[in-house]
């Protein structure tokens, strides 16, 4: 059955527009982003196909050119669309963390840190540097690693903090395995780069891990 020939309330456009987005389930979230199924298989339909295919709407979304074009209903042009969509979430999500002081509006730092870091096959060591409110100057990505590590060089950190002109920053880095638990080695380098940033007069606020679930704070713990 065509998705039109569905009961108004069940349509996902119209769900939409009545509930809300967070009312959708993955599968009518897909579709309306699909907008068309293919012969036989109407949009929803195409969706939960996929889905179970992907395993989870996080693979998709983050599945290379190859992998995506290689499921039917699927072709460079949805995968262009799809990767302007998230990169304008994460746009917006930046924007959100500018606003306000990074202190006080911790969530939306952690909403976009974790639209730039989760789910990398390797792993990324980040900063975002703030001024002398916390406001956020810039964020950068400064060293990417294997699937277990990132050599991360201090010097570099202070030259790329002094460069941006910041008073404080944020640390953070992802774990590519999911499991948000700080290890030991980056304990010792959290303590190293704070030690050689306050030679310059610049605090570390707090160091974050990326993984599954909530990003992991330092400044929380009680480990800074």
């Amino acid at each position: 059955m065509a998705i039109t020939d569905w009961p108004l309330a069940e349509r996902p456009r119209e769900k939409l527009l009545s509930q809300g987005a967070a009312a959708l389930s993955d599968a009518e979230l897909l579709a309306i982003f699909l907008r068309t199924g293919i012969p036989g298989r109407s949009a929803v339909d195409l969706a939960r196909d996929l889905l179970s295919g992907f395993g989870s709407l996080r693979a998709l979304l983050q599945a290379d050119l190859k992998l995506f074009c290689g499921h039917a209903g699927l072709g460079p042009a949805k995968f262009v669309q799809l990767q302007a969509v998230m990169e304008m979430g994460r746009r917006h999500l930046y924007e959100e963390m500018q606003r306000g002081d990074a202190l006080t509006s911790p969530g939306s730092v952690r909403r976009y840190l974790k639209s730039q870091l989760l789910g990398l096959p390797h792993e990324v060591f980040a900063c975002l540097f703030l001024d002398n409110q916390h406001r956020v100057i810039a964020f950068e990505e400064l060293f990417r690693g294997t699937l277990d590590s990132a050599s991360v060089y201090p010097r570099e950190v202070v030259k790329r903090a002094l460069a941006h002109n910041a008073a404080a920053l944020i640390l953070t880095h992802n774990h590519p395995s999911g499991v948000s638990e700080p290890s030991q080695a980056d304990l010792m380098l959290t303590r190293r780069l704070k030690e050689s940033l306050a030679l310059v007069d610049i605090r570390v606020l707090d160091h974050l891990v990326v993984g599954d679930g909530e990003p992991v704070s330092f400044a929380e713990r009680g480990l800074l």
